[in-house]
């Protein structure tokens, strides 16, 4: 399990680009015209995390599976999608499969490639796309609201809770804010989710630089990073230029290099990455033995028997306990059976939550 990004914006802001470049393909065309992405495309790649390799190590794993980060490259958004301008009814629904939104913003000026609306303003693009997700949701709602009114009438209890909610988040749409900004109870939290709105996923602002602004970013990233503090969301600058050159170099050392004389110390993958990872909460554990160490991607906050149930249903069902060492109790006395000798393997029940970096195995009965 890892999780799936659907990357959005306006037309030629760099979207295709940055999609080439971060899964290494060239399975989008990118090209300077509106809707060059008719149908989106999906491109996977290997979350990068030193400790697999540290573990395999000293498991004598025979082999190393990573975790996979899943990019959906959606077809630019224009005024008027969400009443199906631009294709927009069907990019719309492609949202919906994702758990985070990329939302990318043109930062930088260059008079060779056009701007669908004549002007660089990463701000006024946010909100273009922002209002057509929240109009979408509010159509969403509206439908459901009328189903639910009727229900709610006859006296169904659940329909009357829905109801309530759906109605409170009408108000905050048309207040002009997104459906994440809600208010709701923990009791809640599984009937909004329920709702699959578009604005109720968590966002992620990538801002496209030139490549003079890589490191430090620029007057423009400035100002989106000011609007995702105010708003709850993320923010990574990157320079899909630079990415696009980077995914050519295929020696390591070369590639640090070059980031080197750029003033960076990672590529915009990595920074997407663990903008990605905070933003959803994620955290990752491992499995390790002779035949492979394998990375885990779950929730912060997950139990055990959950956990063990991304590895398969049987896992949890038939769930009795959880072998865990620490990573650093992993390392230090060189594997299971040194954490073993060491009084460091601790047998988890069902309760216990499970910690970014465990290296676990777990036991099961059905």
């Amino acid at each position: 399990m890892g999780f799936r990004c659907g990357i959005v914006g306006l037309p030629n802001v760099g979207k295709s680009t940055l999609f080439n470049a971060l899964t290494n393909t060239a399975q989008a065309e990118a090209a300077n015209y509106p809707f060059c992405t008719i149908e989106p495309n999906v491109g996977q790649v290997p979350v990068p995390d030193s400790r697999l390799d540290r573990i395999a190590a000293i498991a004598k794993s025979a082999q190393i599976v990573p975790t996979v980060l899943t990019f959906v490259d959606i077809a630019g958004l224009v005024a008027g999608a969400s009443k199906g301008e631009g294709l927009g009814n069907q990019f719309l629904g492609h949202i919906r499969e994702v758990d985070a939104i990329l939302h990318v913003l043109r930062c930088f000026e260059d008079s060779d490639i056009t701007h669908v609306n004549n002007a660089v303003d990463p701000i006024s693009d946010a909100e273009t796309v922002e209002t057509e997700l929240m109009l979408a949701d509010l159509a969403s709602l509206e439908k459901r609201i009328e189903t639910a009114t009727k229900r709610a009438r006859g006296g169904d209890k659940d329909a009357k809770a829905l109801l309530d909610l759906m109605q409170r988040t009408v108000a905050v749409l048309q207040d002009g804010k997104p459906a994440r900004t809600i208010d709701i109870a923990d009791e809640e939290a599984v009937m909004f989710r329920g709702l699959q709105l578009l604005t109720a996923m968590p966002v992620l602002y990538i801002c496209n630089v030139d490549e003079g602004a890589a490191a430090a970013g620029n007057e423009l990233s400035r100002r989106v990073e000011q609007m995702a503090r105010d708003t709850g969301a993320g923010t990574v600058v990157i320079s899909a230029a630079i990415e696009a050159e980077v995914a050519q170099l295929d020696d390591p050392d070369d590639k640090a290099a070059f980031l080197a004389d750029l003033g960076l110390e990672e590529t915009g993958l990595g920074r997407v990455i663990r903008a990605g990872y905070d933003l959803l909460g994620l955290i990752t554990y491992f499995t390790a033995g002779p035949k492979e160490t394998r990375a885990w991607t779950i929730t912060r906050g997950t139990k055990a028997p959950q956990a063990a149930g991304v590895i398969h249903g049987d896992f949890e069902r038939g769930f009795i306990r959880a072998e865990t060492i620490a990573f650093d109790d992993y390392l230090a006395c060189e594997g299971e059976q040194g954490a073993r000798d060491a009084g460091k393997l601790r047998a988890e029940g069902r309760d216990y939550v499970v910690q970014d970096g465990d290296v676990m195995l777990f036991r099961f009965n059905v």
